[in-house]
């Protein structure tokens, strides 16, 4: 009985982490969605705002606040999509779950010591 519980109780658990996981990369595709549509919109705006203020489309289209949005966003996305697909981040949720299952069965070694 208690073998199935934990079958279950396991099955519960990775039911749940696929679920936040296939969450999590939903949010990052609707993340990098918003960031093209928004950055088309950035960069039409900006390249048409400085041509009607006597620039050329080549003078307007590179200069720095035309992409500064896009560059600084897209920085923020990369780190969205290491967090999403565990791209070896610092602490990342992984090495936490590594850590607590390791510190778990070192405990529960301790314990069988003394049984």
């Amino acid at each position: 009985m208690e073998v199935m519980e934990l079958n279950e109780f396991e099955y519960a658990d990775k039911l749940a982490r696929a679920r936040k996981k296939v969450n999590d990369i939903k949010a990052f595709y609707r993340h990098a969605t918003v960031y093209v549509l928004v950055n088309i919109f950035i960069i039409i705006i900006t390249v048409s705002a400085r041509m009607s203020g006597g620039e050329s489309f080549s003078e307007a289209f590179f200069h720095f606040a035309t992409f500064s949005t896009p560059f600084f966003w897209g920085i923020g996305l990369a780190f969205h999509a290491a967090k999403v697909y565990n791209k070896n981040m610092l602490f990342s949720r992984d090495w936490e779950e590594r850590q607590i299952k390791k510190l778990m069965e070192k405990d529960k070694k301790e314990a069988d010591k003394y049984r």
